[in-house]
């Protein structure tokens, strides 16, 4: 009969465990990095060394050993780095990341009965004692290595030199066997041979995930395919390829493109968010689904599927990849609606809801059900939309309102897809509370946007991005900085004119290595629906916009300045790297980025008032740099190309936002 009140193995509550569990004594704890103590994956990229580390002790005095064991997922070998004592019973350890991959890891360590001996003995030829019999046990160590080479593939020729070193412990006068003990090769063949049998491992494993490099470092530009004809009339997906062009031109790695997909006419929105739209009004694209299909359906007025793929292909010959809005809503005139009536919510009349935000109301738009009787048909066709558009090389996605759908479904959707494609890549668009926020993070998203736009005084701006840029949040959040998009015009915008487009453009190509502006930014787009809205007047989302990109005064060339400069220095390809250094004057941040070798220093100064010119003294960290006081270094500032001799652990900058709101330093001895 089994005892009713059992542990994990069986064993009856109050048994003692196995003899051989007895002598896995090791502890190991706080295991870093870790999210949520291994509950989540931790975020890098492929080409990172992830340092691990963890306190591991015992009882007593014995020589401990440590190893990292890891493998990619699905692998059935375990690779292994050794881990090295740091201080404090702390270790650390590296695993390398070679592949775009999910890797698992946990912690393997023991007391080293051979390392434990020779450092007894030491203590005791340092005092003089007799050590014939300390000599004899070490004896009995290394034979028993020798045996176990002998057991070994090729351990032959070791396993005969170790007998030759045991005979010496055991047979060879005090003198020579104590040398032997000593003897560097003598140690290099028991740590070979080391016995491992009774080593105390981690008691879980823990993931990382290594997206590609370009989950970590991107510049996007967003969209709209349908207002890229000439004249005014509706683009197509080869019209599309100009906007490419200019896109490639500008420097930008990712074109956003908002839902491609046919449009409802059922309540279809007007200008200006009309309830009710006219006959030539083009309605919402987030608003998906008619009679020429859904989710993996084009807008015939775009074109076709083929040509869908013409402007994929296009995109990749100008170094650009497409990133396509994933937007997990239906119009009423969906496929969906008619073939999945009970993927939706419905009124008690039996009716289908349509999407709410009160006071704002969607008519044109109903939201799915994620909490119905059976959602696995409704999950599984999220997939198969996802992987549909990974069939024709879409890679990236920008997920639109992540945060009304169920953590539990993103963490299951993400990591179904990237098992088969883990160069996906999943942009969370949701600007919610910070909470959720960061569990979609955690959950699989690859990049998170951020409150970026709503932070704009020098305290705020600090103390956000000094939280979102380190651990914990670091390890698995990736800020992707938008100063607008086609639903925000912050009001910094509306008020402070080209130099607040100039200040926060800046701020965003360098306080993260992804960033992103949407179509319209460069022309200084600013006039909001109404006093107080951050809606846009005469909003994209609701008509086709024609505008004129050589418009004077237009941003193209900062744009252009900047993003050669993100690809030129690599410590701008970098988020983790930010510091922020002391100014004297409120309306001046300083900060700087760093590769880790400090072979490239970028510091950047950004006057945060649109209106005024601001002067400040700035630190500069010498003492990091190995500078002296008296070391003279350039500062090049790489906007204007002027140059500057500076001196010491200060400097000066002097900002005027009408001429130049932001400068831009490389350093160099």
């Amino acid at each position: 009969m089994t005892p009713k009140n059992t542990r994990r193995t069986g064993r009856a509550v109050g048994a003692p465990p196995a003899a051989a569990e007895m002598r896995r004594t090791v502890v190991i704890e706080n295991v870093a990095p870790t999210v949520d103590g291994g509950r989540y994956p931790v975020k890098r990229e492929r080409g990172a060394t992830v340092e691990v580390s963890a306190d591991i002790f015992k009882e007593g005095h014995d020589v401990l050993v440590a190893f990292v064991r890891y493998r990619e997922d699905g692998a059935r070998e375990w690779r292994e780095s050794p881990m090295r004592f740091v201080d404090n019973d702390r270790w650390a350890g590296r695993v390398p990341l070679d592949g775009n991959a999910r890797y698992e890891f946990t912690i393997e360590a023991l007391a080293d009965p051979f390392r434990s001996w020779r450092v007894d003995l030491d203590k005791r030829v340092a005092a003089g004692q007799d050590v014939t019999s300390e000599l004899r046990e070490g004896a009995a160590l290394v034979e028993d290595a020798a045996a176990r080479a002998s057991r070994g593939r090729g351990g032959h020729d070791d396993a005969a030199r170790l007998r030759g070193f045991a005979v010496r412990l055991r047979d060879g006068d005090g003198e020579d066997a104590v040398s032997a003990a000593a003897d560097d090769a003598l140690g290099t063949l028991m740590d070979a041979y080391l016995d491992r049998g009774e080593a105390t491992w981690c008691d879980r494993t823990f993931e990382i995930v290594a997206d590609r490099v370009r989950a970590r470092f991107a510049a996007w530009y967003e969209f709209f395919p349908r207002s890229t004809g000439e004249g005014g009339r509706h683009g197509t997906f080869k019209d599309a390829e100009r906007q490419l062009e200019r896109a490639a031109a500008m420097g930008f790695d990712v074109v956003y493109l908002p839902p491609i997909h046919p449009i409802g006419r059922a309540f279809r929105k007007g200008r200006n968010n009309a309830l009710t739209g006219g006959p030539d009004d083009p309605g919402s694209p987030w608003a998906i689904g008619g009679p020429e299909g859904g989710h993996t359906a084009v807008h015939p007025d775009l074109g076709t599927l083929e040509d869908f793929d013409r402007l994929v292909a296009r995109a990749g010959e100008l170094g650009l990849e497409v990133a396509l809005d994933f937007a997990i809503q239906a119009s009423p005139d969906h496929p969906w609606v008619r073939e999945h009536p009970e993927w939706f919510f419905h009124r008690p009349d039996g009716t289908i809801k349509y999407a709410e935000n009160p006071p704002k109301k969607y008519q044109d738009v109903y939201p799915l059900n994620f909490q119905g009787d059976d959602p696995t048909p409704l999950w599984e066709e999220m997939r198969r939309t996802v992987e549909f558009w990974i069939g024709h090389g879409v890679k990236t996605f920008r997920v639109d309102n992540p945060h009304t759908k169920p953590v539990k479904f993103w963490e299951w959707l993400i990591r179904a897809v990237q098992a088969r494609h883990p160069e996906a890549v999943f942009l969370a668009e949701a600007f919610t509370r910070p909470k959720m926020m960061k569990v979609l993070a955690k959950s699989g998203f690859t990049q998170s946007y951020t409150y970026f736009t709503w932070r704009n005084d020098k305290r705020e701006l600090r103390e956000y991005f000094e939280e979102i840029t380190r651990p914990p949040v670091a390890d698995y959040f990736r800020g992707n900085l938008w100063p607008n998009t086609p639903d925000i015009l912050h009001e910094t915008l509306q008020r402070g004119g080209p130099p607040a487009f100039r200040m926060r453009l800046v701020l965003a190509a360098t306080l993260s290595s992804l960033y992103g502006i949407y179509s319209g930014y460069e022309l200084g787009e600013n006039t909001p629906f109404a006093e107080g809205s951050e809606e846009y007047l005469s909003s994209e989302k609701y008509e086709i916009k024609a505008r004129d990109w050589d418009a004077p005064g237009n941003l193209t060339a900062l744009i252009t300045r900047l993003n050669r400069i993100r690809r030129e220095h690599g410590a701008l390809q970098l988020s983790t790297n930010l510091r922020f250094y002391e100014s004297d004057e409120a309306n001046v941040l300083w900060y700087g980025k760093m590769t880790p070798e400090r072979d490239d220093v970028i510091l950047v100064a950004v006057n945060l008032d649109p209106f005024a010119r601001h002067a400040s003294m700035v630190e500069v960290p010498i003492q990091e740099l190995g500078f002296s006081a008296e070391t003279p270094y350039r500062m090049r500032e790489l906007l204007s190309g002027a140059t500057y001799e500076w001196r010491g652990p200060g400097g000066y900058v002097d900002l005027d936002p009408a001429v130049a709101p932001a400068q831009i330093f490389w350093l160099t001895p």
